[in-house]
């Protein structure tokens, strides 16, 4: 196993521009990021409105207990007369008092209910899963644009140092133009090339603070704040195609999603099929009134008791509507299905493509860093011999350009394995492992 362990700092041989104080490692991007982003934020109360939904569902598998009490007084004028009695009765101002109260449970068991707990508990899964997409998702962004601003910094640094060689050539240009032993031509080729590159100086400044802009963007705080990144790129070991490959059928997010919305279309089928089951519904009620009244033979009336009752019930027709909805939750239960294998073939290939990348990157880094040694030797040689006035400032300026290119390329290369990585660690749902907002 080939460890890579590539510090661009020394590659390139000289310190970058420190642009802030503070400095902010990988780790604690990742930290804040998962802790301000909003899209993290939105996908955890999501995940929270699928859990709660669940709970909701689960409601329909118990008793509902509803209370009431009433009371209503009265005050009337009556006059009463009775079949065996001649006499007519009057009284003022009779009052009645009536005072009820009541415990009403009622149960209803449906087949189809059970089924649709586990279908909930289903939506749950995913809402969960879906949230750690995200969060995936994030990490990789977050990973991406950290490593892309260590990249434009080292840009910086590679031409930094071309601009300062170009400095020292235009110097010593300058100084043999005005001691006669150099041509004006070769003291004005050498001022075009160092304003030349203090231009790409200048725009990679800008590059550098579009880089830092993106990141602080993923991690929610100001766009202008400035920090110091990591200038260390530490690549892992060899990664294995294979176990990249079981690791994705087993952990990748989304992919278990669609095995969840595949479990979801089928209990949608069983669910409706449940629903040609007979219904049972039990009740029972616990009633207590009492009535009180000044007029009439009673003059109080109090009932105090319990009353049971089933009933069960089955739909016998009704228009053929469900055996349409049984047959549309097939068809989709189908699509599911169809969706789930275009998913892992998708999953594949893509893996195929990131581990092509990463295997192409590491070629390109040995040859690279083998390139860069020569290119440097030849460099320093130019350069004397430019100094010496044994060879041409045009000589000269090729042997820079080669090494400005070659250092870049470099650059490129680690950074190349590096989104490789990240990729490949994201298909194989491995981009992230620590305690965060799921509580994992």
């Amino acid at each position: 196993m080939i460890r890579f362990y590539v510090l661009i700092i020394a590659l390139v041989g000289i310190t970058g521009k420190l642009f802030a104080q503070e400095e902010l490692t990988f780790e604690k991007a990742v930290i804040i990021g998962l802790e301000n982003n909003y899209d993290v934020k939105i996908a955890l109360q999501e995940k929270e409105i699928a859990v709660l939904d669940r709970k909701i569902g689960t409601g329909a598998l118990l008793p509902s207990l509803d209370a009431s009490y009433g009371q209503s007084t009265s005050r009337e004028d009556v006059e009463q007369q009775f079949v065996n009695d001649s006499d007519t009765r009057n009284i003022d101002g009779a009052k009645s008092d009536n005072e009820n109260f009541s415990l009403n449970a009622i149960y209803g068991f449906r087949a189809d209910a059970l089924v649709a707990i586990k279908r909930l508990g289903k939506l749950e899964e995913i809402g969960v899963l879906q949230a750690k997409v995200v969060i995936e998702n994030t990490v990789a962004a977050i990973s991406s644009a950290y490593y892309r601003l260590v990249l434009e910094k080292q840009r910086y640094v590679v031409l930094q140092k071309t601009l300062e060689l170009s400095k020292t050539r235009l110097d010593i240009a300058k100084s043999q133009y005005e001691l006669g032993s150099a041509s004006k031509r070769a003291y004005l080729a050498a001022q075009v090339d160092y304003n030349s590159d203090l231009s790409l100086l200048l725009s990679q400044e800008q590059v550098i603070k579009n880089a830092r802009i993106n990141l602080n963007e993923l991690l929610v705080v100001d766009p202008p704040k400035e920090y110091v990144v990591n200038d260390t790129l530490q690549l892992q070991e060899d990664l294995v195609l294979g176990d990249l490959l079981d690791q994705a059928f087993d952990d990748n997010k989304d992919l278990l999603i669609r095995k969840r919305e595949e479990n979801v279309a089928y209990l949608q089928v069983k669910e409706l099929q449940a629903q040609r089951l007979p219904t049972l519904t039990l009740d029972g009620t616990y009633r207590q009134s009492v009535s009180e009244s000044d007029a009439g033979f009673l003059i109080q009336n109090k009932r105090e008791g319990l009353s049971f009752g089933a009933t069960i019930g089955i739909n016998l027709f009704n228009g053929f509507i469900l055996n349409r909805r049984i047959q549309r939750a097939k068809l989709q239960q189908t699509n599911q299905a169809y969706v789930l294998d275009q998913y892992e073939n998708q999953l594949r290939a893509d893996i195929y493509r990131a581990f092509n990348i990463y295997v192409n990157g590491k070629r390109r880094l040995e040859i690279e860093m083998e390139n860069y040694e020569v290119v440097e030797e030849n460099t320093k040689i130019a350069f004397d011999r430019f100094k010496s006035g044994l060879t041409s400032y045009l000589e000269f300026r090729d042997a820079q350009v080669n090494s400005l290119e070659a250092e870049t390329r470099l650059i490129d290369a680690v950074y190349s394995i590096k989104e490789a990585e990240i990729e490949l660690k994201r298909l194989s749902g491995d981009i992230y492992q620590g305690r965060g907002p799921m509580g994992d």
